[in-house]
């Protein structure tokens, strides 16, 4: 039976929660270290992801019309403005109700739930950490991303057998790529893995 919207959600406040806790056992030599999303630090990623918890709607408006409409304008703004907050209070935010209760527009539950697992990859895949994702939120995310929402990202896997080796998840027919989730997830999501590679047929 496919997961409800508010099933969805139920999993998005403890994704964010599960970061925190694993970003406070080294935060003075996390905060700063390299993520995978490009000139970002540890503590830009988590500035982008809780982006909610410190604008509500007329606040995110505000900023977005100060960024040209623009998106990423306004995410790379965010990011290294509030990057510079005490990341304790960063950590917070990621514990937040706000967060856990958060969607983004036009993205539904699944999109938030995409989100935090995707960025908490950048993180995790960066730094050595483990992944911290439930193996629930995780086979989601695996199947959203082979789904519709591989358009987003422009990753193309028709004629791919993709299959997980550290949880039980499956995709597809063709040759085989099999990584682990993590991995799957974050080649999905255009971010290159060594030894993942979607292009090959």
């Amino acid at each position: 039976m496919n997961p409800t919207d508010t099933d969805l959600q139920a999993l998005v406040g403890p994704q964010f929660q599960a970061l925190a806790d694993a970003l406070t056992v080294e935060p003075e030599t996390i905060a700063d270290a390299p993520s995978l999303c490009e000139g970002w630090s540890v503590r830009h990623v988590v500035a982008h992801v809780t982006m909610a918890a410190r604008y509500d709607g007329p606040a995110f408006m505000r900023e977005l019309a100060a960024a040209g409409h623009n998106f990423d304008v306004l995410s790379e703004t965010i990011a290294r403005r509030d990057s510079a907050l005490p990341f304790d209070t960063l950590l917070d935010n990621l514990r937040s109700d706000t967060m856990a209760a958060w969607t983004p527009p036009g993205g539904g539950s699944v999109g938030a739930l995409s989100h935090v697992v995707i960025h908490g990859l950048d993180i995790t895949a960066a730094t050595g950490l483990p992944r911290i994702a439930s193996d629930e939120a995780t086979r989601i995310v695996l199947s959203t991303l082979t789904g519709s929402g591989a358009q987003h990202f422009g990753i193309d896997v028709t004629g791919r057998f993709l299959r997980a080796t550290d949880l039980d998840w499956r995709f597809g027919e063709g040759p085989a790529l099999e990584a682990p989730a993590g991995d799957l997830i974050l080649a999905l999501a255009g971010r290159p893995r060594p030894g993942v590679d979607l292009s090959r047929r």
